[in-house]
């Protein structure tokens, strides 16, 4: 058990690092990927190893076939074995334009990193599961509340995180007959760097009754969530979205 290993994208900061640190401390081996900033990878690194794992950092663009490919290799060379896929890395559009202003450039950017780099990732890394059968292995897809709540600013990123919901749907009941579960963590308002532009508008509507638990969301908390399902606590449930989102998906009168 001391050599199950998690693979997690998108781990340089915010809730990538949260989860390699808190799997860290599980004593999970941990391969932290990123793009493009290495001096917070290693940051990541760092504290996982002072969590008490151990670790690797693989630069790769998730939305490249060839990085993808590159990334599993380096694992496999590395540990080789991946128990846990957490698709975390996703970009939001660099501009934020109304829906009728949306550009194919954009639109392409962020479906390339948000689901079609997860989807092919996962289909090779799930090949990779299949032939070693690998015992409890388990994938995890870090949705959104924008996979069902309409931001008419940044079209793209919401259809992207709707295409997640299918593809944990589909990897779901694909992979079942081999064990391996798959599961969309779905956060809400959660402090990082992606949500630092608008943190007047949502510190004001948290302050208004937006969330039932009337508090941002910190990384931590889907940090949480990914070491519950990574530590077996689901055996008996796939496809499964869980709501890390201070209660946000409730509808309310």
């Amino acid at each position: 058990m001391d050599e199950r290993v998690a693979l997690i994208t998108g781990a340089a900061r915010g809730i990538g690092r949260a989860i390699a640190v808190a799997l860290a401390k599980e004593r999970w081996r941990v391969v932290i990927n990123y793009r493009g900033n290495e001096g917070a990878a290693r940051e990541t690194l760092k504290l996982a190893e002072e969590a008490g794992g151990r670790g690797i950092i693989v630069r790769a663009d998730v939305s490249v076939a060839a990085d993808r490919a590159r990334l599993v290799a380096e694992t496999l060379a590395a540990f080789g074995r991946i128990d846990l896929l957490v698709n975390n890395a996703g970009i939001a559009p660099r501009e934020r334009l109304d829906l009728l202003e949306m550009t194919e450039a954009g639109y392409d950017e962020v479906m390339a990193t948000n689901l079609k780099g997860p989807l092919f990732l996962t289909q090779l890394i799930a090949l990779r599961m299949i032939e070693r059968k690998s015992e409890q292995a388990k994938i995890v897809n870090i949705g959104s509340l924008s996979a069902y709540t309409s931001s008419i600013n940044r079209g793209e990123y919401c259809i992207s995180k709707a295409g997640v919901g299918m593809m944990t749907q589909l990897f779901a009941d694909r992979l079942a007959g081999y064990g391996i579960n798959v599961y969309e963590v779905r956060p809400g308002i959660v402090h990082t760097d992606m949500t630092g532009a608008v943190r007047d508008k949502y510190d004001r509507m948290i302050a208004e009754g937006l969330l039932p638990i009337a508090r941002w969301g910190e990384p931590a908390d889907v940090a949480r969530a990914v070491v519950a399902i990574a530590r077996g606590c689901l055996p008996f449930s796939t496809g499964e979205v869980i709501n890390v989102d201070g209660g946000f998906h409730l509808r309310r009168l």
